[in-house]
């Protein structure tokens, strides 16, 4: 607690002199630690952005170490217009010609003419039942209230058969509509044939034995590779023809189908490596940077982030299980430790040799083109994973730097509480004791005033 009256006796011992030597001991013992505690911050905002960075790097790697990235394909037609495909990873890489002679179809009946949708199909008056049964299948019976339409049968239809069959209402003329039944499949007759039956014998014949078939369901028919052997099948949608190809015949006539590896989803996760490896660079070189200058890198003396910028910058030409380096493959690293990838020469690699560039990438056996000798590699990509994961993996070195760091912050915001106290417990004590001095100055100048009146008065006297 400050006393407020502090120096009033003797004009020395005041606040202001108290809080000048209490600033120059905080200037002594506080502000170190502030300093060394922002710095400790500073680090640790720092370390979080590199975490941040590598983390993305480790995922671009995850998604080129597995063998599973040259399985990706890609399915063109590269002439005709009767089919389009699309192609599932692993798919066999392959060109194949179709000719569609057929689509698929489904079957279509046409009700007997009415004159209005609201004309009424229950003959008897009195509402009653009938079933609709498409191919096969189970017969669905509906019933009908008395003074049924047109268009109340055709809302039954679609609620109570709606996933067999579809019903419409179609104006062919003036006057002239008609109950439209198409099945929901596509296919032969035999699976799709629509038909109605008067349970009750109340509903308009026009809609049972009315009904005249449109269109005939039929299946889909091709040929393959130019071969005799005609193809059938009841959708158009064909995935059973060759494993992981998804067919969708559009038209009749010839195709020519190619399903090749899809070197641009490849190569965009080449580019995503190189892209985060960038990154994580630039963060290190930041944070590493040596300088006289403001701009001086926060771990510019630190030798674990340091090591860490070696080890990602020698990659490059470290990894690659003695039969090269990822250098042959198009990647290079400039003296600023810029990674940049020449996809040319990556593409040749693959031209040349597609079963060499996957081994040595993700793993595999590699065999030398000119002695034929095989080596078994874990993969370039599998062994950088291994070389960053040791220090973003949980409790590894940057979570142990950031263990660090967070213990020293500890133990620095301790010290400087306790030195605070120290400080807090010395100038209470200072403020008590020249409070004490003050008074001790104030009685003996009151002494001595009175002493001097004295002297004055006697000596005036004496005059």
């Amino acid at each position: 607690m400050g006393i407020s009256s502090l120096g009033v006796g003797s004009s020395i011992l005041t606040q202001d002199v108290l809080d000048q030597l209490r600033e120059a001991d905080e200037a002594g013992q506080i502000t170190p630690i502030d300093y060394n505690l922002a710095n400790e911050n500073d680090k640790q905002d720092a370390l979080e952005v590199i975490d941040a960075s590598m983390t993305n790097f480790i995922d671009s790697i995850s998604a080129i170490k597995s063998a599973t990235l040259w399985d990706e394909r890609k399915a063109t037609v590269d002439s005709g217009t009767s089919v389009e495909v699309s192609a599932s990873s692993n798919t066999d890489v392959q060109d194949f010609s179709i000719n569609v002679t057929q689509l698929a179809t489904k079957q279509i009946e046409q009700s007997g003419s009415f004159t209005a949708i609201t004309d009424s199909v229950d003959a008897g008056g009195t509402g009653g039942t009938f079933d609709i049964q498409v191919g096969t299948g189970a017969a669905i019976n509906i019933t009908y209230a008395a003074g049924a339409t047109l268009d109340d049968i055709k809302d039954l239809i679609n609620d109570e058969a709606g996933d067999l069959v579809d019903a419409t209402i179609v104006q062919l003329n003036s006057g002239e509509y008609h109950l439209m039944l198409s099945s929901d499949e596509t296919g032969d007759t035999a699976d799709t044939n629509i038909s109605i039956t008067d349970v009750t014998g109340t509903l308009d014949a026009k809609v049972t034995t009315g009904l005249t078939e449109v269109q005939a369901g039929v299946n889909a028919q091709f040929t393959f590779n130019g071969g005799a052997t005609v193809y059938e099948r009841s959708s158009n949608t064909i995935n059973d023809l060759i494993t992981g190809l998804s067919m969708t015949l559009k038209e009749t006539g010839a195709s020519e189908v190619s399903i090749a590896q899809d070197r641009t989803s490849i190569l965009e996760k080449f580019d995503s490596f190189v892209e985060k490896y960038n990154s994580s660079i630039n963060e290190l070189k930041k944070a590493t940077k040596v300088s006289v200058e403001d701009d001086r890198g926060i771990f510019s003396s630190d030798s674990t982030i340091k090591s860490m910028q070696r080890a990602l910058e020698d990659m490059v030409e470290s990894v690659g299980g003695g039969v090269g380096s990822m250098i042959d493959y198009g990647f290079d690293v400039d003296q600023d430790g810029v990674m940049t990838l020449d996809k040319t020469t990556l593409e040749a690699a693959m031209d040349e040799n597609p079963t060499n560039v996957q081994a040595f990438f993700t793993g595999g056996v590699y065999t030398d083109p000119d002695t034929s000798v095989e080596t078994t590699l874990d993969g370039a990509f599998v062994e950088i994973a291994t070389i960053v994961e040791g220090y973003t993996k949980t409790n590894q070195t940057l979570d142990q730097l950031n263990d660090a760091l967070t213990e020293n912050i500890s133990i620095l915001e301790d010290r400087k509480t306790s030195a605070t106290e120290r400080l807090d417990a010395k100038y209470e004590i200072m403020k008590k004791q020249w409070a004490a001095y003050d008074l001790m100055i104030s009685k003996f100048n009151s002494a001595s005033s009175m002493f001097v009146q004295m002297a004055n008065a006697q000596t005036a006297a004496q005059g």
